[in-house]
């Protein structure tokens, strides 16, 4: 199967997303730009997910390009990653309507985590179908050995004697 129609329909439920999100901010409702300052953590939260959907959006539009084929798991993975992007207008709404509690801010991570971990299982999925051979397990390995030499540089890495 070819990776285009899959890459189309995640473009447009990405689109809603990120629409809905917009929709979930309320304006204030005098003029005075003092009056923004009480939409501060609501748009806050909605700049943090805009640009983690957005990343999604974009991590997944390269993934597809550089994908020969894709398998019905690849199709069942991808709306499992779909089905978490689409909760969050919920949890950042759920944040704003009980002032960030713990629950609300703790279920937020959950979300973005699950994502993760579906993009995670897509590019693995994808490797797997495709081969080690592959375009996206040959860009996929380069990324992970920039992040292994990069985490080696850490001062944690090291003894200081």
């Amino acid at each position: 199967m070819d990776s285009r129609r899959l890459e189309a329909f995640t473009d447009g439920v990405v689109a809603i997303i990120i629409t809905i999100m917009v929709l979930n901010l309320v304006p204030p409702r005098s003029s005075d730009l003092s009056s923004l300052r009480a939409s501060a953590p609501m748009f806050s939260a909605y700049l943090i997910s805009f640009v983690n959907v957005g990343l999604y959006w974009n991590n997944h539009h390269h993934l597809m390009h550089a994908t020969e084929k894709i398998d019905g798991r690849v199709l069942w993975l991808n709306l499992a990653l779909l089905f978490w992007l689409s909760l969050v207008p919920f949890v950042i709404r759920w944040n704003n309507d009980t002032d960030f509690a713990v629950g609300p801010t703790a279920a937020y991570g959950v979300v973005l985590g699950m994502a993760a971990l579906c993009y995670e299982l897509i590019e693995r999925v994808i490797i797997a179908f495709n081969g080690p051979d592959s375009r996206v397990a040959r860009e996929s390995g380069a990324i992970e050995k920039g992040w292994s030499a990069l985490l080696s540089t850490l001062p944690l890495s090291r003894s200081h004697s």
